[in-house]
């Protein structure tokens, strides 16, 4: 993964940026076992654009802090739904309504719920 050598302290950091920015049903889903494009991702909810944005920002920032590059983020400042691509961890973050809307953790059943806890 391109400059993440510890996955679980990475999720971490995202899991407690976004719950310092408020971030709501910040879910952390490991789908490696059933998909090729990721070993994880993270989810989170937002109450507004501005929040949103402001959770994208400092995710951002707290990546690159470590040398981690976004390999793609889909979304601006009027999005409802944003995704940041990290190579093997995937970051969604969505207005509720949205959420609500696209249900990744519906799609993805299959895929293994872990709690922040054990990071």
């Amino acid at each position: 993964m391109g400059g993440i050598k510890d996955e679980k302290e990475v999720l971490k950091v995202i899991y407690d940026t976004l719950d310092k920015k408020k971030g709501e049903d910040i879910e952390i889903i490991d789908i490696g076992h059933v998909s090729v494009i990721a070993d994880h991702f993270v989810v989170a909810s937002a109450n507004n654009i501005n929040q949103l944005q402001a959770m994208a920002d400092a995710v951002d920032e707290e990546m690159t802090k470590r040398n981690i590059e976004a390999k793609q983020i889909e979304g601006n400042k009027n999005s409802t739904w944003i995704l940041m691509d990290y190579g093997d961890i995937i970051v969604h973050l969505f207005s509720k309504e949205d959420r609500l809307f696209y249900n990744l953790e519906k799609i993805w059943v299959d895929g293994i719920k872990i709690d922040p806890k054990t990071l």
